[in-house]
């Protein structure tokens, strides 16, 4: 549902934002990073709330050794976006990202599909590549969150399953990300910075461990952050979400960010169907066949309520010009 926009060749300098923190940007160039702020006429002339973001291209200008003023960004090709906490505003999380790698663990913290399926959802209203990690696999040797993941292989969404600590599926994970800018990016506790340091042994990184009380991680990657692991591959670590808020996404357009759900959206007696009470709803006949998976659908009904609700609330005129000012 995003545009895309051509950044090769010469039209953009290799530039990217790395870091962010507070009113400074630390942009790697060929010649090393910069400290950067940026200019103030481009203050203006771009939305507060993503200004600037980790994975953005952008065009410095040197003041000094070591610093530097952006004084342009590039269209965004892709981008992670959610729904700011606590406001009407889009929250773009990272930019430019060849894929999403959404991390779940095996154990501790125990594995949500609620989360998964909103992640994905996210993915695909905006044309996101997804790998799906099981990480902690060690923690799950009778193979049970493994075996609930196989709705999600048959469908087409890529598994890699990996373990830091016995150094399980690290090779495959490598070949999944060699080459690309990828992003790291699922609950906290399940590993997600665990799995950058198994790849950069020399990066100082702070890992939490999961809380004994709630069973639910504890946040220790406040930022994101863009890694380069080597020439051509990078990974963006990206903090723990508890809640994923949807980013004006309206409810007709959930059942094409099902996958599976495509081949039967013709096939309805009603152009409007929203697959959840219609009578003769071609979804909801696969799923009564067991051709769709009953537990996706589930979460597919409840998601539609969330949309319904936050339509009727904002209305649908807000919707639409959410919609219009959340590409950057």
């Amino acid at each position: 549902m995003t545009e895309d926009a051509d950044h090769s060749g010469d039209a953009w300098p290799a530039n990217i934002v790395i870091r962010v923190r507070g009113p400074y940007y630390d942009v790697l160039t060929p010649e090393g990073v910069l400290r950067c702020v940026v200019r103030g006429a481009l203050k203006k002339e771009r939305r507060r709330e993503d200004l600037v973001v980790v994975g953005d291209r952008v065009v410095v200008r040197v003041v000094a050794p070591g610093e530097g003023v952006i004084e342009a960004v590039a269209p965004r090709r892709r981008a992670l976006v959610r729904r700011a906490r606590d406001r009407e505003a889009a929250q773009v999380i990272v930019a430019n990202l060849d894929q999403l790698v959404v991390v779940m663990a095996a154990a501790q913290p125990e594995l949500s599909l609620g989360m998964l399926d909103r992640f994905l959802v996210v993915a695909e209203s905006q044309d996101l590549p997804t790998v799906i990690c099981l990480n902690k696999i060690d923690l799950d040797p009778a193979g049970r969150a493994r075996a609930v993941l196989a709705p999600y292989r048959a469908i087409g969404y890529p598994v890699v399953e990996t373990s830091v600590a016995s150094g399980a599926g690290l090779h495959e994970l490598w070949q999944t990300i060699e080459g690309k800018l990828s992003a790291l990016a699922g609950p906290s506790g399940v590993g997600k910075t665990s799995l950058v340091k198994a790849f950069r042994p020399d990066l100082e990184l702070r890992i939490g461990a999961v809380s004994e009380a709630t069973g639910r991680g504890r946040h220790t990657t406040t930022a994101s952050e863009l890694i380069q692991l080597d020439e051509r591959t990078f990974l963006v670590d990206t903090p723990g979400i508890g809640v994923l808020h949807l980013w004006a996404i309206l409810p007709e357009e959930l059942d094409r960010c099902f996958r599976e759900f495509r081949p039967y959206l013709g096939a309805c007696p009603y152009r409007d169907c929203r697959h959840l009470d219609e009578p003769g709803c071609a979804v909801r006949a696969a799923v009564e066949a067991g051709v769709i998976d009953a537990g996706r659908y589930e979460r597919y009904r409840a998601l539609y309520q969330d949309l319904a609700e936050e339509t009727e609330r904002y209305g649908r005129w807000e919707i639409e010009r959410l919609r219009r000012g959340r590409r950057a």
